[in-house]
């Protein structure tokens, strides 16, 4: 299966916990060995066959505006969120007169990583089922990366279908890395107020149509000055 040829790209967030970083730039401009989360975000959407990148903007957004005017490899199409930040929830219902009928995929800015055998994206794409899912997330195994924290993450049966959880006593193998695929249908219709969409998943994981894929690489999130350090030194 080819995949999604549209993105959401969440990239409003003011970046809070990356400051002093983000005191002059939203998170989104912060370089990472010398490249932008945004750019790198959008080289790995390229890479996996994506041609439209629908990129929501907030803080700073003009900056965020002219850096994406210098991608020639992808159509961006900005989601405007100047007037109110809208959550992960809002951000894509707002998207989604630009996003299209199809299914289509997430992503957020601020997640990294060194590719294993298996190129991340296409252990996504490949696992895509519209007959048997609504939403598959891509997972990476606890202790395979840097900023999976805390006991909150994924549990996956045999035939993929996740369960949430953040149970101290039993922690979660797998952490969801901010991409996935998603059909439009499931998104709540856009009533002008942000909102998570987390309530989202926890109703498909309940109906059974919550999947997930697990990748070989190594994942970095970088929500840090300290996790974008630690990011660098493995890039580089």
């Amino acid at each position: 299966m080819s995949g999604p040829k549209t993105a959401m790209v969440l990239a409003a967030g003011l970046g809070t916990r990356m400051r002093p970083l983000t005191n002059d730039r939203p998170k989104a401009l912060v370089e990472v060995a010398g490249r932008t989360l945004i750019d790198r975000v959008l080289d790995r959407l390229v890479e996996a066959g994506i041609e439209t990148a629908v990129v929501n903007v907030h803080h700073f957004a003009d900056a965020m505006e002219a850096q994406l005017a210098k991608r020639t490899d992808v159509k961006v199409v900005i989601s405007d969120e100047r007037e109110q930040l809208l959550d992960s929830g809002g951000g894509i219902a707002k998207a989604m007169p630009l996003l299209g009928a199809d299914p289509f995929l997430v992503a957020n800015i601020d997640s990294l990583w060194i590719e294993g055998a298996t190129p991340a994206l296409e252990t996504l794409k490949s696992a895509w089922d519209p007959d048997l899912m609504d939403l598959l997330v891509l997972l990476v195994p606890r202790g395979q990366g840097i900023g999976f924290e805390g006991p909150r993450g994924f549990f996956r049966d045999a035939g993929g279908r996740l369960t949430r959880t953040a149970d101290e006593a039993n922690p979660a193998p797998l952490c969801n890395i901010g991409f996935q695929i998603m059909k439009p249908e499931i998104v709540p219709p856009y009533a002008g107020e942000p909102f998570s969409i987390l309530p989202v998943w926890d109703r498909l994981a309940a109906e059974g149509r919550l999947f997930g894929a697990v990748m070989d690489g190594f994942w970095m999130h970088v929500g840090d000055p300290g996790a974008r350090d630690d990011a660098e030194a493995r890039l580089s």
